[in-house]
């Protein structure tokens, strides 16, 4: 089945094969977006050293299944939670557990829900007690450079953009960004065109190389999901499948939006209601 077939009457196929959605779309995704934010709002006061990633998890389930939605990750090519929960060296797709967090813990908690057929993906860092210094400040700038793209988001401006005031940032923090995985476009497909990856260069063996120049138009819909590393930027897969690690077992932090490029600019799909946008959490 190919994308347009997919699509709802007011979505349609761009000449560079991106979906374009209309005001439908628009209001799709602000349910859905809205509706995964407010999980991730639930779990604020439940983060506490001492429970499990797996009582997390389960009270994220307990959340969706209240609301009407689905757990989109529940089933996904065999994944068996409705979060990732990815604590300290752990980059992303990490696997709920029942070991208790510690003191000091920092993780990503990573939640998409389907609303009516549309996709709100979404993950913020929640902190577990007091974490160190440097595990604030990692986590200050990776905010701070998801939002550093998020704001040049605008009909013309480029996938490459993106990247660039991503990697600026952190570098400039003395981090690197996460190679390895990317953002992605989203809506009534959990993953679909374009890939946004966090950087605007990179080397290989091959040489130096540019992410490419593509032009965001309005009526995309993608997610912004920098994965930024205190040491190394490489990555490595458990034996699990899912699990991604920093081969150095730096820390690493990350956040994620569902954006949409308006006429002249963007809209956030999954901003937090009760103003948990980053920890430490006030209210």
């Amino acid at each position: 089945m190919n994308n347009s077939e997919l699509l709802s009457n007011d979505t349609a196929p761009s000449p560079n094969g991106f979906i374009q959605h209309g005001e439908e779309g628009f209001a799709g995704m602000r349910k859905a977006g809205r509706l995964a934010a407010e999980c991730l709002d639930m779990l604020v006061p439940l983060a506490k050293p001492g429970i499990s990633s797996a009582a997390l998890d389960r009270a994220a389930f307990e959340f969706v299944m209240d609301h009407g939605a689905k757990p989109a990750c529940l089933g996904y090519r065999g994944y068996r939670h409705t979060t990732c929960i990815s604590i300290n060296h752990v980059i992303c797709h990490g696997i709920p557990s029942d070991k208790p967090l510690k003191e000091g813990d920092i993780a990503n908690i990573d939640v998409t829900l389907i609303v009516d057929g549309w996709h709100g993906d979404t993950s913020r860092m929640f902190y577990f007690g007091e974490p160190s210094v440097l595990a604030k400040r990692l986590t200050d700038t990776t905010f701070e450079a998801m939002w550093k793209a998020i704001e040049i988001v605008k009909p013309g401006a480029t996938l490459r953009d993106i990247g660039e005031a991503i990697q600026t940032h952190a570098e400039a923090a003395g981090f690197s960004v996460v190679r390895d995985f990317c953002g992605h476009g989203v809506g009534q497909v959990f993953h679909c065109p374009p890939n946004v990856v966090h950087y605007a260069s990179y080397k290989d063996r091959f040489g130096s190389h540019q992410t490419p120049a593509t032009p965001l138009v309005e009526g995309m819909f993608f997610t912004i999901e920098p994965m930024i590393n205190t040491g190394k930027p490489d990555a490595k897969v458990k034996r699990d499948g899912w699990t991604a690690v920093t081969r150095d077992r730096s820390l690493s932090a990350q956040f994620e939006h569902c954006i949409g490029v308006t006429k002249d600019g963007f809209e956030v799909f999954t901003k937090s209601p009760a103003g948990f946008d980053r920890p430490p959490f006030k209210g």
